[in-house]
């Protein structure tokens, strides 16, 4: 990954373009998460219901931390005791801040920040959020090189990042939205993460 590339990358995604690019866990599909047409694409090219949330990620915690101000004590160290890494965290968002990716919950957001080490590293400069879900097919499996993304998702992408063979699990879905209350959580989906390390880390 280049430093033109990521520059291309952020150019894309702030006038709504749809851009495939690798993540820690798996290939995703991303774009501004304001952008209407943009979510709208990006929902078409996977063929999935507009009316499923989707996670926003950001690439460096400090700037996902400094966008949802709103995070009590408690769940703001958890965050920062889980993340970055591959996991998607489900937390409460009463200033429905991204509404295009909640859905039908405004005030719950899924959040998403990867580690970036080795060929992925310089995509830690990018200061865009984004809205992502992986690049695939609604229901489809999720792929791990970029010839293994769907060719009609491809061809629909404005923008392809190439970042070589990624892990191939999708990342691990955590339910923090009563954590602040009572300590409590979900694991929704058990992936990248193993349920055994998110209880240590909590």
């Amino acid at each position: 990954m280049t430093s033109e590339e990521v520059a291309a990358f952020e150019r894309c995604i702030s006038v709504g373009g749809v851009a495939l690019f690798p993540a820690d866990t798996v290939y995703g599909l991303a774009t501004g998460p304001d952008s209407r047409e943009g979510v709208y694409r990006l929902y078409r090219l996977k063929r999935r219901d507009p009316g499923r949330p989707s996670a926003v990620m950001f690439f460096r915690l400090e700037l996902a931390l400094a966008a949802l101000p709103e995070l009590g004590e408690r769940t703001h160290a958890a965050v920062e005791r889980l993340l970055p890494g591959g996991l998607t965290l489900l937390l409460p968002n009463p200033a429905r801040r991204f509404p295009l990716a909640g859905g039908p919950e405004p005030e719950r957001l899924g959040l998403r920040v990867p580690r970036l080490q080795g060929e992925l590293a310089p995509l830690a400069d990018v200061s865009w959020p984004v809205l992502q879900s992986s690049a695939n097919p609604s229901g489809g499996a999720e792929a791990r090189r970029v010839e293994g993304v769907d060719e009609r998702i491809r061809a629909g992408a404005d923008l392809v990042l190439d970042g070589g063979e990624l892990p191939g699990t999708p990342s691990t879905v955590v339910d923090l939205t009563s954590y602040e209350v009572d300590g409590g959580y979900e694991i929704v989906r058990e992936g990248a993460v193993t349920a055994d390390a998110v209880r240590e880390l909590l």
